[in-house]
């Protein structure tokens, strides 16, 4: 017997529990502990809806006092067995939703001690499952690998695959960049480091969890979009995963060293300190961190592209950790071999007036052109308003604001693709969300479509939860179905390579002979080079 047979002998007896067939059968023992082993110790989770969920388990040391805004450090091995059963801290962040006291009791309040993660399993027996890394969004500011609408417990269920999420620290504390101020070890791109060292612990230990070291997905939504984009582009990170998917995010350029370190210039300068000061920056409380953080620009501006004045705080290109921008110039050659998927939800922009006044909802078309105003001018605004009347006859001005305003995004996912496909080596897979959810913005006669966001707890099978909050309560046979299209496709990409599920058409990889996009809905279809006279519009117009 070879020593793996061994380890996964030994786990098996310790847990109490044989090897499950190719579904977990029912929820057996539920509330009972299974244990698996670390390379630093053994950690216990709990057996609960038919599947093994380890929670919080740590993947570096914490980055506390003198390893604040330096890269993660390893853990140092424990004796005994540690508990996993229950969610970790967040990163540190504005508390609320579902964190700490003000929150649902889903999870703690956040902290800087975050450097944990999170395991949904069908059974710790040494099978060798896909593994899924899902990078939480929330724009490099906020979220959590806990939170409800991407809990990983279905997609265990339904498709035998392992789930992982990370915390990783967010914000100034995960992108202050002191490097070129100060010298010495203080590290680019924290943050990504983060994220590199929880994939490298999956890559080390998931084969005693269920998992399938040799095939791991990464993948992410908005910010974790973005974050599986900068994972994709990390030379340090390429033996480490197989496959991605950049869903809702088409990050081609991050920002450069040069505008992370004018950011950290400009931090200081709020906090009162100069360049000689930066070593206290260890002993300032997080709270107030976190107040300079939300203050001017820094907590608004998008931490990808070209930001005027200064960018956020998120992943940059730094030259080494990042070196290069995503796709602008190509795709990374060391992720060459590995397949990607991407896309956008239909009416990604519909999410982000949610939280606003309704006005936008019902305006007409002088509204229309009043708000494009800012964007565009004169003629090319006459242009792009004739454009998408013509593509979207029909449509509202409202309906013609939020695809005018969505389609950018499309348009760079398909640069993403584009590029792909230009390398001539691993398949790129496109997709639109398309399912028209008939919600009702509140207030208003405006249903909500397929908005930002509204994508997460249909790849994860979810449609059950968050159902107090008006974006997922839909529970029509329609959005139940494209839940499970998306959910079966997205598992199918990861144990394959190819997205491929029941009942769903052959997918086809992106060309830019056919352009075939994966319409997701109620009934899903191949749809040809979607809303071509809009690609030609941001094409000629570029």
């Amino acid at each position: 017997m070879d020593r793996r047979a061994m380890i996964c002998g030994a786990l098996s007896v310790a847990a109490g529990m044989s090897v499950p067939a190719v579904f977990p059968a029912v929820a057996r023992g539920a509330g009972r502990t299974d244990e698996a082993a670390t390379r630093y110790g053994r950690v216990r989770g709990r057996r609960e809806d038919g599947i093994v969920k380890f929670l919080g388990v740590p993947y570096a040391t914490p980055p506390l006092g003198e390893l604040r805004f330096k890269a993660p450090r390893p853990l140092r091995p424990w004796s005994g067995v540690r508990e996993a059963v229950s969610f970790p801290n967040p990163a540190f962040q504005v508390a609320g939703n579902e964190m700490g006291p003000n929150g649902n009791g889903r999870m703690p309040a956040p902290s800087e001690d975050c450097l944990y993660l999170n395991i949904w399993t069908p059974a710790a027996d040494c099978e060798r499952r896909p593994v899924m890394f899902y990078n939480h969004g929330g724009g490099y500011m906020i979220g959590s690998g806990s939170a409800t609408g991407q809990d990983g417990t279905h997609l265990a269920q339904l498709y035998d695959v392992v789930v992982v999420e990370s915390n990783h620290r967010l914000g100034m504390l995960g992108y202050l960049f002191l490097g070129d101020l100060a010298g010495g070890d203080y590290a680019a791109n924290q943050g990504m480091l983060d994220i590199l060292a929880a994939l490298r612990w999956t890559r080390e230990n998931i084969e005693h969890f269920g998992g399938d070291p040799k095939n791991i997905m990464v993948w992410g939504e908005s910010g974790g979009g973005a974050k599986t984009a900068a994972i994709y582009t990390m030379p340090a990170a390429a033996p480490l995963f197989h496959k991605a998917s950049i869903e809702s995010a088409a990050p081609l350029r991050f920002p450069t060293r040069q505008g992370a370190t004018a950011r950290a210039r400009r931090t200081l300068e709020l906090l009162g300190l100069s360049i000689g000061d930066i070593p206290r920056l260890r002993e300032i409380p997080a709270e107030r961190l976190l107040e300079i953080q939300q203050s001017e620009a820094a907590n608004g501006v998008a931490p990808w592209g070209d930001p005027d004045p200064l960018p956020g705080f998120g992943a940059f290109v730094d030259g080494s950790v990042i070196p290069r921008h995503p796709f602008a110039d190509g795709v990374a050659p060391f992720s060459a071999g590995k397949p990607l998927m991407c896309g956008t939800c239909r009416d990604e922009t519909v999410f982000f007036s949610l939280f606003g006044p309704r006005d936008i909802f019902s305006i007409d078309e002088a509204g229309l052109r009043t708000r494009l105003s800012t964007t565009y001018q004169g003629a090319e605004l006459d242009r792009v308003i004739r454009t998408f009347q013509a593509s979207r006859p029909g449509a509202t001005p409202a309906q013609l604001y939020f695809a005018i305003t969505t389609s950018p995004i499309w348009r760079d996912a398909i640069r993403i693709a584009e590029a792909k496909v230009a390398q001539r080596a691993a398949p790129v897979y496109m997709y639109q969300l398309a399912y028209q959810n008939p919600t009702l913005v509140p207030g208003t006669n405006f249903p909500l479509g397929s908005p930002h966001a509204s994508d997460i707890n249909l790849k994860f099978a979810n449609t059950d939860k968050n159902l107090d909050f008006f974006l997922y309560a839909d529970q029509s046979p329609g959005r139940l179905a494209t839940a499970r299209h998306m959910s079966g496709l997205w598992a199918g990409f990861a144990r394959t390579g190819r997205p491929h599920a029941r009942g769903v058409p052959t997918w086809p990889a992106y060309t830019t002979r056919s352009r075939a996009t994966m319409w997701l809905d109620a009934e899903c279809r191949i749809v040809d080079d979607p809303d071509r006279a809009e690609r030609l519009f941001w094409e000629n117009r570029a």
